[in-house]
């Protein structure tokens, strides 16, 4: 039970001071799993990878699929509720104020000031994510690897048909990668 109390408060961290929605959050559950020895990179990118493919929002995903991970369905559970208790909170307090707090200098400042680390923490989830998908390695961002050339190429022509047919459902590509990754990377 304790176990629960502890992921719960986690995740409770995680919801409240993760600006900048799911995206976000992923380098503080990324160290969060790899110093307790929860996951590895990989497991971790596997999580980022169906949280990512799944319905819905992202972070509530990756919450949900991370606490599964460790604690069955009661984790799962857990893990979704201590990530959005804190919007939760946050969101019924200034819905109270928002009128009167929408106009004010010092909120304005505080904003400018948290947009460019919300910036940062995507910037870095996506690195995070493109060093999972394209590199053996599962070493720390930046540290010595080998690109997986097979995988690069998939993201390519991805990238480049959801270019070109863009009224596509996306969907249609993330299932089309699958099968050609079945195929060549099996």
């Amino acid at each position: 039970m304790t176990y629960l109390i502890e992921l719960f408060f986690t995740f409770f961290g995680f919801g409240l001071f993760t600006i900048g929605g799911g995206y976000a959050m992923i380098p503080l559950i990324k160290q969060w799993l790899e110093e307790s020895g929860y996951m590895t990179a990989g497991e971790i990118a596997n999580i980022i990878a169906i949280g990512e493919m799944s319905p819905g929002p992202f972070g509530i995903n990756a919450a949900a699929f991370t606490g599964m991970q460790l604690y069955g369905l009661p984790g799962a559970i857990v893990a979704v509720f201590g990530l959005i208790a804190p919007s939760l909170i946050i969101v019924s307090i200034v819905a109270l104020f928002f009128f009167y707090m929408s106009k004010n200098p010092t909120v304005q400042a505080a904003l400018g000031g948290i947009r460019p680390v919300v910036w940062a923490l995507i910037l870095f989830a996506m690195l995070l994510v493109a060093q999972a998908a394209f590199m053996w390695a599962d070493e720390p961002l930046l540290a010595d690897f080998y690109i997986d050339v097979t995988s690069f190429i998939i993201f390519a022509v991805a990238f480049a048909c959801m270019q070109r047919f863009k009224k596509i459902n996306p969907a249609a590509f993330v299932a089309a990668a699958g099968v050609v990754g079945v195929f060549l990377l099996n």
